[in-house]
């Protein structure tokens, strides 16, 4: 039974998440501060964190930084800010997802379930050579990217967007098109989401000199590979 951790400072509505949970198979824990959020995934590891980003003691965004530092589990920001700039700092510091207040807790359940199939998935032990493109070299059962043989520390998130690019060279994919695709969510995009982790990704790439993700004004992104 997967453990998820809800960090809310909001009892009710944890409360309330707790129970969709619990019905769905999951083994909710309730943390209703940042201080408190950090002691309970280091004591009960959750296979996802639910995450708020105002919260007493240490705000979210403190919180996801560190837990991003020892541990790869998706996390979901959950917030009553609507800004973009909101959303750009929080997938900025890591997190997988961002919710924004009032949420049908049938849709965040639905994400959650998601984010912890993708997170299995990723996590699968499986024997893959991997494709390789020119110097850049990617591991898909293994969610592992190398350039020049020496391993790229990437997020799950960041190893989806630039494996599903990758795996077809040259077409043009729509933000919606990768946020279906990557984050499995039909008829909905957050063009956000996509414009971030593309930038995170291009960046780590960039440092090694590899220019493979193009992007095509009023279209979408590509990624170019020329041997």
């Amino acid at each position: 039974m997967d453990t998820v951790l809800i960090v809310e400072d909001e009892k009710e509505l944890a409360d309330i998440l707790g129970a969709y949970l619990k019905v769905e198979g999951l083994n909710p824990v309730i943390a209703y501060d940042g201080e408190a959020g950090l002691e309970e995934f280091e004591k009960s590891r959750p296979a996802l964190v639910l995450l708020d980003i105002m919260l007493p003691k240490m705000d979210g965004i403190e919180v996801c930084t560190r837990i991003r530092e020892i541990s790869q589990v998706p996390i979901i920001m959950v917030s009553a800010k609507n800004q973009e700039l909101d959303k750009v700092v929080a997938l900025g510091t890591g997190a997988d997802d961002y919710v924004t207040k009032p949420f049908s807790p049938m849709e965040l359940v639905a994400r959650v379930k998601a984010n912890l199939r993708r997170y299995h998935n990723s996590t699968q032990v499986c024997v893959d050579n991997g494709e390789v493109y020119g110097r850049l070299k990617l591991n898909r059962a293994g969610y592992l990217a190398y350039i020049d043989d020496e391993q790229i520390e990437l997020t799950t998130k960041e190893f989806e967007v630039l494996s599903f690019l990758a795996s077809k060279p040259e077409q043009v994919f729509s933000k919606e098109q990768i946020y279906n695709n990557v984050w499995g969510y039909e008829g909905v995009c957050d063009d956000n989401s996509v414009i971030v982790y593309i930038r995170r990704i291009r960046e780590k790439l960039e440092k090694r000199g590899l220019d493979y993700i193009k992007t095509v004004w009023g279209a979408g992104y590509k990624f170019v590979f020329r041997q």
